[in-house]
């Protein structure tokens, strides 16, 4: 997949297919409109989507800017995994806050991409003070031959899978909604770093993740996970939280992994196929904490023993 950091016409001149999103998370909705995107590209036809580096609310609303499902690496990777052949990914900045949604569509969507269809999904709005939708691009892009499709949203438990609604079900806690929205497995990724060594000091060494800050994480808590290091598979446990046995202030995410040796300092590992074990909650000594670590050890060592 190529990616365009600017809107510019692309050297090429064979047909392109549009469609236009943040897609954060690509979640089962969004993958929908990227099926529908890819069913459009015909033979010689360029498949591309359009998507902002930063999500829109860090310009428009700098006091609401919604944690998110993936940093920016993450929806690249994601969106490259889908098929689809161009990316521009551009900076949502005044000049975009401020196009209007005709002069959008004429200009941008018509006239600098050139695109032979648009795909959006049904609730999509654009151009300044969000006026645009999915019917005036289809009434501005008809005189230009551009064919617009709305995807319809996806619906799960009569309800409309969304960003948002992915994002409340990780914050709760609940991953196995926000697995089943997402269509796979929720992923946390974070650079191994130096911590304060407790687990070293309890013979129960972890590796403590540096997680980009924009990044959705899941309730505090304990949860058995999967873990990816340098391409190889491990069982271990993850704690989010603040350390309370401990009097912590700062809120950490500490993974122990079944068999795992290595010091790993400085790179990256992931954490994936979350499951609640229990709560944080603190203990009055150290040794107490010890013994339910052990105890949480054992849901790692003999999974069939996980609760249901």
């Amino acid at each position: 997949m190529k990616v365009h950091h600017r809107i510019e016409q692309p050297a090429t001149q064979r047909p392109l297919v549009l469609a236009i999103g943040f897609f954060d998370g690509l979640h089962l909705g969004h993958r929908e409109i990227l099926r529908t995107l890819l069913r459009l590209r015909r033979p010689g036809y360029r498949a591309a989507v359009l998507s902002f580096r930063n999500h829109p609310s860090t310009f428009l609303r700098p006091d609401k800017v919604p944690p998110l499902l993936g940093t920016v690496e993450e929806r690249v990777n994601l969106l490259a995994s889908t098929g689809i052949d161009e990316l521009f990914l551009v900076p949502f900045d005044e000049r975009v806050a401020r196009i209007g949604a005709r002069a959008f569509c004429t200009d941008v969507i018509a006239g600098i991409l050139g695109a032979k269809a648009l795909v959006v999904g049904e609730n999509f709005r654009f151009g300044a003070g969000r006026e645009g939708d999915a019917t005036l691009a289809r009434e501005t892009l008809a005189a230009y031959g551009t064919t617009v499709v709305a995807v319809p949203p996806f619906m799960d438990s009569d309800e409309r899978v969304s960003s948002t609604r992915v994002r409340a079900a990780v914050l709760r806690g609940d991953m196995e909604a926000a697995n089943r929205l997402l269509g796979e497995s929720y992923a946390v990724r974070g650079r191994v770093v130096v911590g304060e060594g407790r687990g070293h000091d309890l013979d129960f060494p972890t590796a403590n993740l540096a997680v980009p800050a924009e990044k959705t994480l899941p309730a505090d808590g304990v949860y058995v996970v999967g873990a990816r290091h340098d391409g190889r598979d491990y069982r271990g446990l993850v704690s989010i939280g603040t350390n309370p046995t401990f009097d912590g202030r700062t809120r950490t995410v500490e993974a122990w992994l079944l068999d795992f040796q290595e010091t790993i300092y400085g790179q990256e590992l992931t954490l994936r196929d979350f499951r609640f074990l229990r709560e944080q909650r603190k203990f009055d000594s150290a040794e107490a904490l010890l013994a339910q670590m052990r105890e949480d050890a054992t849901h790692v060592r003999f999974p069939s023993f996980l609760p249901a």
